[in-house]
């Protein structure tokens, strides 16, 4: 019984693992990332590489990546540690550059921004629209970007937002649903929207 188990359990993971919108974009040639040893990509998992640049998203060994990674045509870098995980309906979207440590837990639809995805003008909004209608990301674009470093061992709640220009320090957990709009300080927990320390974890919680 414990054998078939885990064979039962060897053959969910490896369907799970079997990403068609990764393998069919590495078929047609297109960019998508560097996976390091061990890194896994479930089948929810999005690499979306605008740039076309492999090198711009790279995971690290053994993390696992259920929600969707975007870089944008006009920059971009994703760098994610070992040992993570990013939740399903999660989003990290990168103009500038998104630095992930190592260990670092990522909730489910999170969102993490490092850039403010439109121009604030609405005619400047209304071309960046038309322009990646028809041809895509635009190449040359101001989108106020700012970047997002998350240190080792951090934990974002479910449905939270870390806006642009954010650090989270090590081991900082950010509440579900805060909207991070200031930098969090190593093992402090923050809530709220904007988000607000809460309290600081004790010597023995880290």
């Amino acid at each position: 019984m414990s054998s078939l188990s885990t064979l039962v359990r060897h053959c969910a993971h490896a369907i799970d693992g079997i990403n068609w919108h990764y393998i069919v974009q590495r078929l047609i040639g297109r960019a998508t990332c560097r996976l390091q040893p061990g890194a896994f990509l479930a089948h929810t998992a999005r690499i979306r590489n605008a740039l076309g640049d492999s090198e711009k998203i790279v995971i690290g060994s053994h993390s696992h990546i259920r929600g969707e990674l975007m870089i944008l045509g006009h920059g971009g870098r994703i760098t994610i540690g070992e040992w993570c995980y990013v939740g399903v309906g999660t989003r990290i979207w990168s103009g500038a550059s998104i630095d992930i440590g190592n260990r670092v837990l990522i909730s489910h639809s999170v969102n993490i921004f490092d850039n403010l995805s439109h121009p604030i003008r609405a005619a400047e909004r209304h071309e960046q629209a038309k322009q990646i209608f028809t041809l895509g990301h635009p190449r040359k674009l101001s989108l106020d970007d700012r970047p997002i470093k998350i240190c080792d061992d951090a934990w974002i709640g479910a449905c939270a937002m870390v806006m642009r220009g954010v650090t989270i320090g090590e081991g900082g957990i950010v509440a579900a649903g805060a909207v991070v709009t200031k930098d969090v300080p190593a093992y402090s927990i923050v809530a709220g929207n904007p988000a607000t320390i809460v309290r600081e974890l004790s010597p023995d919680e880290r």
